[in-house]
């Protein structure tokens, strides 16, 4: 009995890292702006056959390994605006610092097939992110930021913005984009990411070339 429970133990703590996509549940929102974190876990999962099902952490998630490193992928089922809640709850239960929990989120201030990695730093109006720092109590979060464009009007709303769905013009730099944020993902949480860093910010795709 003594031997059982020490090996429960270790399996549930055996994940080094989270990688968490940011987004809205639901079939409504899954080919929106603001749903690229989900993409991104959804390709993750598709890559190493694993599945995003199981209902843990007020999110679905799965496992993957990458180079012997044991993942966890997590949607939040919260709602973007309360992502923190999710994210908190898995970094308590695997005792993990802010530092091993990657963030994939859209970003409005690049074009779309843009991503930019962060090793931390402020919320930059993501509501998602914002939630995620206020609740955890830190910005030390490596972050992977893709690109949805500026809204194209100024007086639309913003929300209206980031809940629409992308143009078919935009198709191949949105997947262009979320190849290169796979790619990154991985990398940071294998520990590079300043080779991930120097890889991928500033490379892009735009819907001219």
């Amino acid at each position: 009995m003594f031997f059982r429970k020490k090996a429960k133990e270790f399996t549930n703590k055996g994940i080094s890292s989270i990688i968490c996509g940011l987004g809205n549940p639901g079939t409504k929102y899954e080919n929106t702006r603001h749903n690229c974190g989900f993409m991104v876990i959804d390709d993750l999962a598709k890559k190493h056959n694993a599945t995003v099902k199981k209902l843990k952490f007020k999110s679905l998630t799965g496992e993957i390994t990458v180079n012997g490193n044991k993942i966890l992928l997590m949607k939040p089922s919260t709602y973007m605006n309360k992502s923190g809640e999710a994210v908190s709850e898995a970094m308590r239960f695997y005792k993990l610092p802010p530092e091993k929990v990657i963030i994939i989120c859209d970003d409005i201030n690049f074009d779309v097939g843009v991503i930019r990695i962060r090793e931390n730093g402020s919320d930059g109006g993501q509501k998602g992110l914002k939630n995620i720092i206020l609740l955890s109590g830190s910005d030390n979060f490596p972050r992977i930021k893709i690109g949805v464009g500026k809204k194209p009007h100024p007086d639309m709303d913003l929300a209206d913005w980031v809940l629409s769905p992308f143009l078919k013009t935009e198709a191949a730099a949105l997947e262009f984009a979320l190849s290169n944020a796979l790619a990154a993902a991985e990398m940071l949480a294998c520990d590079n990411i300043i080779a991930a860093m120097n890889k991928y910010n500033g490379a892009g795709r735009t819907n001219d070339n």
